[in-house]
């Protein structure tokens, strides 16, 4: 379940949203499971699905943890009087789903159970619905137009949200369904983040352009852009030093290369994807709100959501800016960044059954 599409004219493009993720592309070039060994035939499509689900829920549990524990400290044997919506409610805001999220799913259990004995598996269900319902608007995976070529994703964030191991990932995704590939090591101040890098080109098998340590990024940007057009790739992508949102100077370098980009090609960058590290919780807003202000962030992807029990700081993202979330990441491999998907996302958190 790759988080991309490949983009058809704007004209006669689906609705994403519509396309389930049952129908997400599967590499096709195996032999049938038939023609191998038990232990060799790949997964089915639905066989991926239950495997993802399950290592989501694992990925997931630190956050379910937390809130399972409160939910059934407050709601064991206990009718729902304003004192247990209150305890509820504070409940979620500290598991980082905001105080908005909070008070709706606080009012729908106002609504339809005041006063009568509820069950924790029951709040837990009417807490999944109410997840939801808030962040099914922002699932959307990262459309790949073909009419741009090469169609240039630029990824921004913070130092240490998982940059250079997101553009790894999705260019392993990227070469395993054909698609040729150029990565710009953008992370010019940083020679470990160049050298991660060349190491994720080689794994994929896909060539990396570098300049010497503490070279102008926006120049290799708009070199790389060349290059790409030049050798007819399909798809560039340009790692950026991680910077802090709050630095205005190293700012003002992104929207450099953004500009620098427009040189070449004026709907360029195709794609402004912001990786957000799970683990910071409530910080990620302020890095949400100053990267779409400064370079125009049209997605995100969120990282590190095995590591955190904050894993609810995507609902409060979803509710207060609606930018789509292309993908979420539970682990170090390639097949460990997937397209999110509410439902399973949702239940997960809450340690339901996808």
């Amino acid at each position: 379940m790759r988080f991309w599409r490949q983009g058809v004219p704007s004209e006669t493009a689906p609705d994403p949203d519509a396309i389930p993720p049952e129908a997400a592309e599967i590499a096709t070039a195996q032999p049938s499971a038939a023609e191998l060994p038990p232990e060799l035939a790949p997964e089915t499509p639905s066989e991926q699905l239950r495997n993802w689900f399950g290592r989501l829920r694992t990925g997931l549990s630190r956050s379910s943890a937390r809130l399972n524990e409160g939910i059934n400290t407050i709601f064991l044997r206990r009718r729902l009087d304003n004192e247990a919506l209150g305890e509820l409610e504070d409940l979620l805001i500290a598991s980082d789903m905001g105080i908005g999220v909070s008070a709706e799913v606080v009012e729908a259990l106002r609504r339809t159970r005041f006063n009568q004995e509820v069950a924790p598996e029951e709040v837990r269900t009417a807490l999944a619905d109410e997840v939801i319902r808030l962040v099914e608007r922002v699932q959307r995976p990262l459309r790949v137009d073909p009419a741009k070529r090469p169609f240039v994703i630029l990824v921004v964030g913070v130092n240490g949200s998982g940059k250079t191991t997101t553009i790894g990932k999705l260019a392993k995704q990227y070469r395993d369904a054909g698609k040729s590939i150029l990565l710009a090591a953008g992370d010019t101040f940083r020679a470990a983040a160049v050298e991660q890098l060349e190491i994720w080109g080689e794994r994929a098998g896909c060539p990396v352009m570098t300049r010497p340590t503490g070279s102008d990024a926006a120049g290799l940007a708009y070199d790389a852009l060349e290059r790409a057009r030049q050798d007819g790739t399909e798809i560039l992508l340009i790692d950026t030093a991680g910077r802090l949102h709050n630095k205005t100077d190293l700012m003002g370098e992104l929207q450099k290369i953004v500009r620098v980009l427009k040189k070449v090609d004026a709907s360029a960058p195709h794609a402004v994807l912001l990786v957000l590290d799970a683990t910071v919780g409530q910080n990620a807003h302020a890095q949400a709100e100053i990267f779409r202000e400064m370079v125009g962030v049209t997605g995100i992807v969120m990282t590190k959501l095995d590591g955190t029990a904050k894993g609810g700081v995507l609902v409060s993202l979803a509710e207060k800016y609606g930018i789509p979330i292309h993908a979420i990441g539970i682990g170090e491999g390639a097949e460990d960044l997937r397209a999110f998907e509410a439902r399973a996302y949702a239940r997960s958190l809450v340690g339901l059954d996808a």
